[in-house]
């Protein structure tokens, strides 16, 4: 009996045996768990729409279609709420039946606040009779310093609980989520069945990542190397890999993907084995448009946040590269300064500008270098009305819309070869160059050298090409085209 029950065969059989009636039983149960919360959603479906429904008017004749934005930080005044409520907006212009229901995180701020703030920062007019807010508890589940280890996961675990605090409070009729929560897909196919949007700003995780660590890998590897980095560093690659699985089959549950930029298009059908369309944000290009194109000061502007990923470093070895190039270039007639616009949002940022500060002292570059902080808007205009030349260091930016501002107010683009400013913006226009690109400190001095130095003729043909391209490009007009398209068949 013994030699029968430990027979290689018999374990094989048992052991088959014993993976399947796991796998029956968790399935069982994570059917049953589906079926409950179905159920309960189900349950208090009509009640939560005629809840919604009431605080808004409308004719009986008129059958309203609810449109959910899942955009939990929809009150934080950045590009992204831009697409937001440009998007909401056309959408109640062409489609008048349409409630646009956003679930937000922003319990702080009232409806009237919030709509507020929308016209003081982006000039957008929401009609407040056309759109519901659904105050969600439990944002912070999303929030990235409550997971000082596996950050991507833990944040897109904390998105299940918020999705379903969303579908918990209304099922809408088409959800359409516009900030990259695609854990939620599933939850909402599963349960609901309704039809899922995304608008892509950058993937969670892409390939680009994934193939960083894999090398830091190889070369510890290559050289024999076996220490606790090493494990690190293949410890790293299996979660990244596993995530990324994980994340492009979330992925894959939507129905109608639009992503900002080719770069973007190209990492999430990689990722999520769907096609997307290529939908540009909107960007305030008639705003900027309107400085007027005349030869300029000799200032190099940067415009973009003190965080780590824009590179400023590499802007200002560059910038001390140029002047020790050109001696000449750090006073007289041909004084060239760079000025850093950006906004200081924390202990963080303010700590990076310091050491920025230092490290202008130590390039020798201090008198060259002007920091501009917390700059009001009209300061702001203020610097890209007389700049001649603006600069972008931020290595595969995912789109690049300061490069679209500097583009659009007439100054001359410098930007990194990576990204949307490669394959989307910094690209010829009426087969005429609109600017310049690089991705080394000789490089970028070089380009910034030829464009400070254009003569105010060049200047002008330039920075009027570079301006047509992206108004041509990337207005609102032309985004508003986009979203209602691809929206189109889902709405009506």
């Amino acid at each position: 009996m013994a030699d029968l029950l430990f027979n290689p065969i018999t374990l094989t059989f048992l052991l088959v045996l014993f993976i399947s009636a796991t796998f029956t039983f968790t399935t069982i149960i994570l059917w049953l768990v589906i079926a409950y919360f179905k159920s309960n959603l189900r349950a208090t479906y009509f009640e939560h729409r005629d809840r919604i429904l009431s605080t808004i008017e409308y004719t009986e004749n008129e059958v309203p279609v609810l449109l959910g934005f899942f955009h939990p930080y929809c009150n934080a005044g950045g590009g992204g709420e831009r697409v937001l409520w440009t998007a909401i907006r056309d959408i109640q212009r062409f489609f008048p039946y349409v409630v646009s229901v956003v679930y937000t995180g922003d319990t702080d701020a009232s409806k009237e606040q919030i709509l507020a703030k929308i016209k003081s920062n982006f000039d957008i007019g929401i009609n407040p009779n056309r759109i519901v807010f659904v105050y969600l508890q439990k944002r912070y589940l999303v929030e990235d310093d409550r997971y000082p280890r596996l950050t991507l996961l833990g944040q897109s675990i904390g998105s299940l609980f918020l999705g379903y605090e969303a579908l918990n409070n209304v099922i809408p009729d088409v959800y359409f989520d516009t900030m990259g929560y695609a854990f939620t897909y599933p939850l909402v196919y599963l349960l609901t069945g309704i039809k899922i949007a995304a608008y892509v700003h950058y993937p969670t995780i892409s390939s680009d990542m994934l193939q960083k660590v894999q090398d830091q890998t190889s070369v510890l590897l290559k050289r024999g190397v076996y220490t606790k980095s090493t494990i690190w560093n293949m410890g790293k690659q299996v979660y990244y890999r596993s995530f990324a699985k994980i994340y492009g089959y979330c992925g894959n549950f939507a129905d109608i993907v639009m992503v900002n930029s080719t770069w973007t298009k190209g990492h999430i059908e990689n990722l999520w084995r769907r096609d997307a369309d290529i939908v540009y944000p909107p960007c305030d290009t008639e705003r900027f448009s309107e400085l007027p194109i005349v030869e300029r000061e000799r200032f190099i502007a940067s415009l973009a946040q003190f965080r780590p990923e824009k590179d400023h470093m590499l802007q200002l070895q560059s910038f001390a590269k140029l002047l020790e190039n050109n001696p000449d270039f750090r006073e007289g007639e041909k004084k060239t300064c760079l000025v850093l616009i950006g906004s200081s949002r924390n202990e963080g940022d303010e700590n990076r500008i310091q050491s920025l500060r230092l490290a202008a002292k130590e390039l020798d570059i201090e008198e060259n270098v002007i920091f501009e902080i917390n700059a009001p808007f009209p300061k702001l205009l203020e610097w890209v009305s007389r700049a001649k030349v603006g600069l972008h260091t931020m290595w595969n930016e995912h789109f690049g819309i300061g490069v679209v501002e500097y583009m659009a107010a007439g100054m001359i683009p410098v930007a990194h070869k990576s990204g949307g400013p490669l394959m989307d913006i910094v690209t010829e226009y009426d087969n005429q160059p609109t600017g310049f690109l690089a991705d080394n400190v000789d490089e970028f001095a070089a380009h910034m050298k030829t464009a400070i130095d254009l003569s105010p003729e060049e200047y002008i043909a330039m920075a009027s090409n570079a301006r047509a391209s992206v108004c041509d490009k990337f207005s609102e007009l032309v985004f508003g085209d986009g979203i209602l398209r691809s929206l189109r068949r889902s709405l009506t």
